[in-house]
């Protein structure tokens, strides 16, 4: 145990239980079976249950609106405004129901980068919790641990329930964020995701004004020190598709970039594990070993064996583990360079958006500035069985606080500065929208990335897209050309010109609210 020498009472605690300071994984994972806060799986991984949010709770999320944030934060219903009143009563809530419970401290670091990164801390009453924290932010030394002091710190109360007609929120759960303070306030809710994205937010918020473009994208780096991003919400194959036994992982949800490179802000990953088998994704089923933290699986009480397939509890499972748990990563979270590709990943729900297409730069912002996917059942509360779609900017909304224009902007100086060729992978439907068509196939979509990053897309011939404009290639190495134009695919070709014009129709409303983009960008969108 390696206690900070930044005492509890810097956060307005004064603990009456034991406080148990950075504690290594296995005894984590101990006191966790101890607490009865889950199961160890036959693969080795801590399994555990969140209740009934079983992912993100965004219209609980608030920041304190106040001097610091006033101006520097875009406010609506992406970031609520929460006054320093609430928040103070909501500190004092959660501040007593901690001083009366056993917790768990972690001193960590966001960062790889040593220029931008900084100390963090996480209070919290579950020790499963803290081992999730261990595992996804970056590690410091004992000495490093001792003599730090964290700019930022989670206080999580997962079982601390608000007020709504006192506390200002709106339900009894709450993810409050204040600057001013650098105090994050967690409770309602036992989904760790919330305790991950908070410091993602907190770091879109200040790196900019450093110049460093905060980024939610998994990163590699190819045998030529090639680097790669991949952009992409939840369930688009962020994770899976970085994750190659061919190139090195930098990370798999949250960089940054610098003026020196690509930098990954934690040391770990949070994959989805629906539907995950050694045969498709081997990579990550490997990682599930001792120390690994799987969220809502299903689990065999008699033998632990993990049905990966079960949507009992939600289909957004999810499993948390250390980034040199991937064979072929790179524990330093750094790559000196600058990317060659920039991949932005959508789930088309409406099988219209072509497999692979290759971007100008005025097209690359556009559709950062869009961010369209399918939002996928379980990702968030309140989503239902089927996919919906939806337009995120930057492919993480959720976590942008200030005006999207801000990041589309350092977006397009990054790769003009740096020549990165951007390209646009649907890695949804095909042959038709949901429930007609069929899923892209993992296969296929590796090949046509694999063939991108070896920069054998940036001499193939293509053809333009007669509504979204986008230029597709008409070959890659081991891809059914059938695959490679969507209206090809359909057996219905009028069917999907219908589908196309839709679609086309919902981007254009969406772009709507970007007034301030400029006329380029506005005119590389589809013609609808």
């Amino acid at each position: 145990m390696v206690k900070s020498n930044f005492g509890l009472e810097h956060h307005g605690l004064s603990p009456t239980k034991p406080v148990h300071w950075n504690l290594s994984a296995p005894v984590l994972v101990e006191a966790a079976l101890a607490r009865q806060e889950g199961l160890l799986t036959n693969l080795g991984a801590l399994a555990a249950l969140t209740g009934k949010r079983t992912g993100r709770s965004p219209n609980d999320k608030f920041v304190v609106r106040d001097a610091a944030t006033e101006s520097t934060v875009a406010w609506g219903k992406t970031n609520q405004p929460m006054s320093p009143e609430h928040f103070e009563r909501l500190h004092r809530r959660a501040a007593d129901y901690l001083n009366g419970h056993e917790l768990f401290v972690l001193d960590a670091w966001a960062g790889a980068d040593a220029k931008y990164g900084m100390p963090i801390r996480v209070v919290t009453t579950k020790a499963w919790h803290a081992l999730f924290g261990r595992q996804l932010f970056r590690r410091p030394s004992a000495a490093e641990i001792a003599g730090s002091r964290p700019e930022f710190v989670i206080l999580a109360a997962p079982d601390c329930h608000a007020d709504p007609l006192t506390d200002g929120t709106q339900s009894e759960a709450f993810i409050v964020t204040n600057f001013t303070r650098k105090i994050v306030l967690i409770g309602g809710t036992h989904y760790a995701g919330e305790i991950k994205k908070s410091i993602f937010t907190i770091l879109n918020h200040l790196l900019p004004e450093r110049g460093v473009f905060p980024m939610h994208c998994s990163a590699n780096v190819g045998p030529g020190g090639d680097v790669a991003l991949f952009f992409g919400l939840s369930g688009t194959g962020k994770t899976t598709l970085s994750a190659d036994p061919e190139r090195r992982l930098i990370g798999d949800d949250e960089h940054g970039w610098s003026e020196r490179g690509i930098f990954n802000f934690e040391g770990g990953c949070y994959a989805k594990c629906i539907r995950l088998s050694k045969e498709r994704e081997p990579q990550i089923y490997h990682a599930l070993r001792f120390g690994a933290v799987l969220e809502n699986v299903v689990v065999d009480p008699d033998t632990r064996a993990v049905d990966f397939d079960s949507e009992k509890y939600t289909e957004n499972t999810r499993a948390a583990y250390p980034v040199e748990y991937i064979d072929n990563a790179i524990p330093e979270g750094f790559a000196n360079g600058h990317p060659k590709a920039v991949i932005f990943l959508t789930c088309d729900a409406f099988g219209v958006l072509p497999p692979i297409s290759r971007l100008t730069t005025a097209q690359a912002m556009y559709h950062f500035l869009s961010g369209y996917t399918a939002k996928l059942a379980g990702t968030e509360a309140g989503v239902g069985s089927e996919p919906q779609a939806t337009f995120s900017t930057g492919f993480g909304q959720p976590f942008l606080t200030r005006s999207p224009m801000v990041y589309a902007r350092m977006l397009a100086e990054k790769i003009g500065r740096h020549g990165s060729t951007c390209y646009l992978v649907n890695t949804g439907w095909s042959g038709g929208g949901f429930g007609l068509g069929k899923r892209m196939a993992l296969p296929a979509t590796r090949a046509m990335v694999s063939a991108a990053l070896r920069g054998e897309l940036e001499r193939v011939a293509t053809t333009e897209d007669p509504v979204f404009g986008l230029h597709m290639p008409t070959a890659v190495p081991h891809v059914s050309p059938e695959l490679l134009i969507p209206r090809n695919a359909w057996a219905d070709a009028s069917a999907y010109d219908a589908q196309a014009r839709h679609l086309a129709g919902l981007f254009v409303k969406n772009f709507e609210k970007f007034p301030d983009a400029s006329a380029d960008v506005k005119a590389a969108g589809p013609r609808a």
